[in-house]
């Protein structure tokens, strides 16, 4: 192990810190931790873990704010030795990880090092204080502003879900933006050899509805999205030959209908927005929700340009995006 204080020269490689980790020694943090050990393995990749703390503001006047003012260097020396002890706490047989101490907000240090991460690893919620918060509140802010994708972690959850048969879990609702997630949930299940689940929540029709002129055709609506996921699955199997891919509707609202995978999945995947309307909103805010309630390991995913989203349309029906 060793312990760095500077930034990593971009230009060393793609993703120079590997797997990037926040901890702060709470038990969720451990968690994510050795979670993120057994993905740097898997992927073959570096593991860092990283603590950030601010320096806490006093008022005062003249000696008096002087003596309340902490000694920077004592405080880094503890925020380093939490740093060991998590690492102390990893698989000794496994990726040994690179330490790393900033000062700063730790949502900030975070997303700004996620320039540099192929994948960005956090608890569901922390202890707060001194060392910033990295858990908590700061794991809500982190997928929707992280340069890369971010995995959630919830305490205790951390064991492996490799038995056969397992499928990794995405949630689409025919946007480009689930689509885009899609694709990483491919590739995911690629790299460990599990199937690969399409999954599309069908929320009820609303009682308010029934005022409507043109009512609503609930097969027909149900015969349309299972056609729309069905064309997804040819996609992603036309693209990753030899994955098994399948894909279902499951009534319920979005976030339950995640959260319930979330139980059972090798890991679950989302994007940071979608669609809404019948589909249920299943990304964005969505993704928020069920990353608080997971049960289980969630991704949530960043959009990003991909020459392979282009070559939807050859396998079937697309849903029409809205006009932004």
């Amino acid at each position: 192990m060793s312990t760095a204080s500077q930034h990593t020269d971009p230009g060393t490689g793609a993703a120079p810190l590997g797997v990037l980790v926040g901890v702060d020694g709470s038990e969720q943090s451990v968690s994510a931790a050795r979670w993120a050990q057994r993905e740097a393995s898997l992927r073959g990749e570096p593991l860092t873990l990283v603590t950030a703390y601010t320096m806490p503001t006093f008022w005062g006047y003249g000696a008096e704010a002087g003596a309340a003012y902490p000694d920077d260097d004592r405080l880094r020396e503890g925020v380093e030795a939490l740093l060991r002890d998590v690492a102390g706490q990893l698989d000794a047989d496994g990726v040994q990880p690179t330490l790393r101490v900033e000062v700063g907000d730790a949502a900030g240090v975070l997303v700004d090092l996620s320039k540099q991460a192929s994948l960005l690893v956090s608890g569901s919620r922390g202890r707060g204080g001194f060392l910033g918060r990295l858990l908590g509140s700061v794991s809500s802010a982190l997928p929707g502003h992280a340069h890369c994708p971010v995995a959630i972690i919830p305490a205790g959850v951390e064991a492996s879900r490799a038995a056969a048969g397992v499928p990794v879990v995405v949630g689409v609702d025919g946007s480009e933006q689930g689509r885009a997630a899609a694709l990483v949930a491919a590739e995911e299940a690629r790299l460990r050899g599990a199937p690969l689940n399409l999954v599309v929540a069908v929320p009820p029709v609303s009682a308010n509805a029934a005022w409507l002129a043109v009512s609503l055709d609930e097969e027909a609506r149900a015969k349309d999205m299972q056609e729309l996921v069905d064309a997804g699955a040819r996609w992603l199997s036309s693209e990753y030959p030899g994955l098994e891919v399948t894909g279902e509707l499951v009534d319920g609202s979005p976030v339950d209908v995640m959260v319930e995978q979330t139980g059972t999945a090798r890991l679950t995947v989302l994007g940071t927005r979608g669609l809404g309307g019948f589909a249920g909103s299943l990304l964005g805010s969505t993704s928020q929700g069920v990353a608080h309630h997971a049960r289980g390991p969630v991704m949530v995913v960043p959009f990003r340009e991909d020459v392979r989203l282009s070559r939807r349309a050859d396998h079937g029906p697309v849903r029409e995006q809205p006009q932004a």
